[in-house]
């Protein structure tokens, strides 16, 4: 494709047990402090594994009471992240018909859903909405363009990320707030997964839960929070001299068609997902610096993951970080997250670590970056997600003075 508009990553947003900034997340990856704790699900206190809520979170001064009485949690984490995205941009500098609204979600508001059963008042359908997120953020930012919610389970953050680039590339839009949101920590979402073996239920050592990639490992742990980023024509950000964190270079999305919660076990379609994120970026596997892994800490998930990063690059080909292991599991957020993480890698020139591995599983063939946060040289960087569904979204980041693909 030639002709299309290079994309800039101007604002960075962030809500989240491992830090309510993107410097305050940043030194928590750095230092590989876990963010999981023992969380009681329940009121009885019957329901308590591991988890990473955000405490002390206060919207007040984002929301009014009544607007707050009207939004579920995840849609007042997500509206604090994504105003913080927007004055970390220094505001949205385009008519309010060039901007434009991506949200991602996977469970949409499933605390309101919860606590409504039996009792359901005036306000419970709007609490529900998947896309209440996306009409907060746009009326909080004026935004007349065109505002979007996907929902591809845990690739939802992901998916709204790439999307939005593809509005700016295309001429819809001239600066696209994006990112993904969910808080599901509930009895029942808890009980789902845990009865499901895909999440970890033992108390003991909760810090230590999330360990992808280890051989240890016991399952994803549930995350809360929202994440969001600022995307800006390149020349526009550049004209106004904006800062700009990275640039957002590529974007791949592939379905397995395999099954409903497991991946394909040789990650094909991750493997082809990937590919087509560096093909769209104009670059090949030889150039990446480092991989953001989706590395949900399951063994189904890191054994193909893992397939599909040594089949593109090799055996220990290229540097990978699993951030998890400090932030756990947000579904529809981790996408958004990482994406903030790489933006964040991007610009510092820095691999994080992942936290808590202590021994490799044999069977995944990969140079996970451990005990402290490595040097990375400018090139491109790559982020996966890979959800229930079959879902499978990868974006490309590079640094400002990439030169763009077409």
């Amino acid at each position: 494709m030639t002709g299309r508009h290079a994309v800039a990553v101007t604002g960075l947003g962030v809500r989240c047990a491992a830090g309510a900034s993107p410097e305050a997340l940043w030194e928590s990856l750095l230092h590989g402090r876990s963010a999981i704790t023992a969380h009681t699900f329940d009121d009885e206190g019957a329901v308590v594994h591991p988890a990473a809520p955000m405490r002390d979170f206060d919207p007040a001064g984002y929301l009014a009471p009544k607007e707050l009485r009207r939004a579920d949690r995840s849609v007042q984490l997500a509206v604090c992240a994504a105003l913080d995205a927007a004055e970390d941009a220094g505001g949205l500098q385009v008519p309010g018909a060039r901007r434009a609204v991506v949200t991602g979600t996977g469970y949409g508001g499933v605390i309101s859903q919860e606590n409504g059963i039996g009792h359901p008042d005036v306000l419970y359908a709007p609490r529900l909405m998947n896309n209440a997120g996306a009409y907060w953020i746009s009326s909080r930012l004026g935004v007349t363009g065109p505002s979007l919610t996907v929902s591809t389970a845990c690739a939802s953050g992901t998916h709204a990320v790439g999307e939005a680039m593809q509005m700016i590339r295309a001429g819809c839009a001239d600066v696209v707030v994006a990112g993904g949101h969910d808080s599901p920590l509930t009895a029942t979402t808890a009980l789902a997964f845990g009865r499901a073996g895909a999440m970890v239920t033992a108390r003991e050592d909760a810090a230590y839960a999330s360990r992808p990639f280890d051989a240890a490992r016991r399952g994803f742990v549930l995350a809360e929070g929202a994440a969001f980023l600022v995307l800006e024509r390149l020349d526009l950000a550049r004209a106004r001299g904006a800062r700009i964190h990275a640039t957002l270079t590529g974007y791949g999305r592939t379905s397995d068609a395999f099954h409903l919660t497991a991946p394909h076990p040789d990650g094909a379609g991750a493997r082809a997902c990937m590919e087509q994120a560096l093909a769209d970026a104009g670059t090949t596997a030889d150039a990446v610096t480092h991989v953001n892994a989706h590395g949900t800490g399951t063994e189904l998930n890191d054994l193909a993951e893992a397939r599909a990063i040594t089949a593109l690059f090799g055996p220990a080909g290229v540097p990978v970080t699993a951030p998890k292991a400090v932030t756990g599991h947000g579904l529809g957020l981790a996408g958004a997250l990482e994406a903030v993480i790489t933006a964040l890698s991007v610009r510092e020139g820095l691999a994080p670590p992942t936290a808590h591995l202590t021994r490799l599983d044999p069977r995944c063939e990969l140079d996970v970056v451990t005990g402290e946060a490595r040097k990375i040289s400018d090139g491109p960087v790559l982020s996966n997600s890979f959800a229930f569904g079959g879902h499978n979204a990868c974006v490309v980041l590079d640094s400002p003075d990439a030169r763009p693909a077409g």
